[in-house]
């Protein structure tokens, strides 16, 4: 398959690399059809690492994406070939204490999808996840709004996370893509006034 692959520093190429394969009773291969860019791509572009995470090339990025399942593991019952997903990119391990406790979000061994030293990312033409990554997505929802169920999903998180919404005065640092992933949420729960700022007008 061909994958969009980081080789250098600020350096990208159109690679063939070797087509996933199922391996688990639990795996879904995917065609993926549409694959937002992050902030942390452009970050893992520009500079070859974000914190301890630093990129070996050649390294395919790319978290938020949705596709097309082409086959599924024995196991899988929640997705079948034809379906059309939208891509959840953290993978756990489901047996640490932290899995065990219901809080895989900060799983002892999490991997990370498009995340150096992880899992490599959906900016190639076929991806395999576990089924509990894969969520069917409606008929009406494009697979380009798919893919933006991932950031947008923080910023819904956040709002969740806050006091009610309704009358609030809401601040935003940063209006990329996750600030305005917490003002549209904000607003739709009844936010009267919101107060962006960005270093970038």
């Amino acid at each position: 398959m061909k994958a969009a692959q980081l080789t250098a520093l600020r350096q990208m190429a159109i690679r063939e690399v070797p087509d996933p394969v199922i391996k688990r009773p639990d795996d879904v291969l995917l065609a993926v059809r549409a694959v937002g860019v992050c902030g942390s791509d452009v970050h893992y572009y520009a500079t070859g690492r974000i914190g301890s995470q630093v990129v070996e090339y050649p390294f395919t990025v790319g978290h938020e994406g949705a596709g097309e399942v082409v086959a599924v593991g024995s196991a899988v019952t929640s997705v079948k070939p034809g379906d059309r997903v939208a891509i959840d990119p953290p993978v756990s391990c489901h047996t640490c204490d932290q899995c065990l406790a219901g809080r895989e979000h900060t799983c002892r061994t999490l991997k990370y999808l498009g995340c150096p030293g992880q899992i490599e990312g959906c900016l190639g033409e076929l991806l395999v996840m576990p089924e509990e990554c894969c969520f069917p997505i409606p008929d009406h929802m494009s697979l380009a709004d798919a893919a933006l169920i991932e950031p947008l999903s923080i910023g819904v998180y956040a709002v969740q996370q806050s006091v009610p919404m309704a009358g609030a005065k809401v601040g935003i640092l940063g209006m990329g893509p996750i600030g305005f992933s917490v003002m549209l949420p904000a607003l739709a729960e009844g936010a009267a006034a919101i107060y962006a700022t960005d270093r970038i007008a």
